[in-house]
C-alpha cells in the first residue's frame, strides 16, 4: 500500500461493500460506509472504532447525498476514493415487469450512483486527485432473459463511467467500472426483487432460468473477499483501468459477446457502409 486513503463506500452491510470495507480497514485505510439503519451503523463502526465511520444514507435521497458528502469532508477529511456499490438485482420478464419496477431499479443503480459522483467531484477536481469505482456487472456487457431492467441499469452505468473518465482524466481523477461475474453474495438471494410470473408464453424460456439461478445462489464461483483485494489493487495503482472484469465466468461470457458482436458487425458491414452520402 503506497498511502493511507479515505474510501467512501455505499452499501457496506453485506456483499462486495462489506468485503471491501473490511479489507480496506485491514490494509490501514479509513472507510466511510453507508448503511440503512442504526443497528447496521453500530455494527459497522465496531469493526474499527478509529477508522470505520458509518453514515445513514438512502442513495435515492439525492439531496441527502450532497449533505452527507459535505459533512464527511468537513468532519473526517477529503474523500480519496468513492465506491458506488449500493444496488440490487431485479428479475422479471420485460413484458411482465412494471415501469415502476424499472424506475426503482434505475433510481438505485444509476441515479443514486450518478448523484454520488456529482457530490464528490468538486472536491476531487479541486484537489486534482481521486478515484471513482462503479460496481457494474457482467450484465453491463452481456444480457440474458429475465433481467432486462437490471442489465439496462448496468449498461447505463458502464456508459456513464467511461464518459466521465474521459472528462476528468486531465484533473488526475480516475474512473473504473468494475464488472463482477457470479459471486457468492446475496445478489441472487435476499437482495433480488422478483416480478411474479403471469404470461404462460414465456414459461419454457424463463422458468428453467429462474430455477437454476435459485439453485446456484450461494454456490457461485466468485469470492467477494478476493474481489475486494482486486479492487484495492486498482485503487493502489497509478494507472488503473477504465474497465475491470472480475471472475473467470465474466471473462468468458464477455469475450463470447464481443466475438459475436464483431462477427455480426462484419456480416452487415456492406449495409452499414451503404448509408454514407
Amino acid at each position: 500500500m503506497s498511502s493511507v486513503k479515505t474510501l467512501f463506500i455505499t452499501g457496506v452491510s453485506s456483499g462486495f461493500g462489506r468485503a471491501l470495507a473490511q479489507e480496506a480497514l485491514a490494509a490501514g485505510h479509513n472507510v466511510i460506509g453507508t448503511v440503512r439503519n442504526r443497528e447496521a451503523q453500530q455494527a459497522f463502526e465496531a469493526l474499527n472504532p478509529d477508522r470505520a465511520f458509518a453514515r445513514l444514507l438512502d442513495v435515492t435521497d439525492f439531496a441527502q447525498i450532497t449533505d452527507v458528502v459535505a459533512e464527511v469532508e468537513s468532519r473526517i477529511g477529503a474523500i480519496d476514493v468513492l465506491v458506488n456499490n449500493a444496488g440490487y438485482g431485479h428479475e422479471g420478464i420485460m413484458e411482465e415487469s412494471s415501469l415502476a419496477e424499472m424506475r426503482r431499479q434505475f433510481d438505485v443503480n444509476v441515479f443514486g450512483a450518478a448523484a454520488m459522483m456529482k457530490a464528490v467531484l468538486p472536491g476531487m477536481r479541486q484537489r486534482r486527485s481521486g478515484h471513482i469505482i462503479n460496481i457494474t456487472s457482467m450484465g453491463g456487457y452481456i444480457s440474458m432473459p429475465g433481467i432486462a431492467w437490471y442489465c439496462g441499469s448496468k449498461f447505463a452505468l458502464e456508459g456513464i463511467s467511461e464518459t466521465l473518465g474521459k472528462e476528468v482524466k486531465s484533473f488526475g481523477i480516475h474512473v473504473t467500472a468494475v464488472a463482477p461475474g457470479s459471486f457468492r453474495t446475496e445478489w441472487a438471494g435476499r437482495s433480488m426483487i422478483r416480478t411474479p410470473r403471469a404470461i404462460a408464453d414465456y414459461d419454457a424460456l424463463f422458468d428453467p432460468i429462474r430455477q437454476a439461478r435459485g439453485e446456484k445462489s450461494g454456490k457461485q464461483p466468485g469470492d467477494a473477499v478476493k474481489a475486494a483485494r482486486a479492487m484495492l489493487a486498482i485503487i493502489d495503482s497509478d494507472t488503473p483501468p477504465a474497465h475491470l472484469l472480475l471472475g473467470s465466468d465474466a471473462l468468458s461470457l464477455v469475450r463470447e459477446k464481443l466475438a459475436a458482436l464483431t462477427a455480426e458487425i462484419d456480416a452487415w458491414e456492406a449495409l452499414t457502409r451503404s448509408t454514407d452520402g
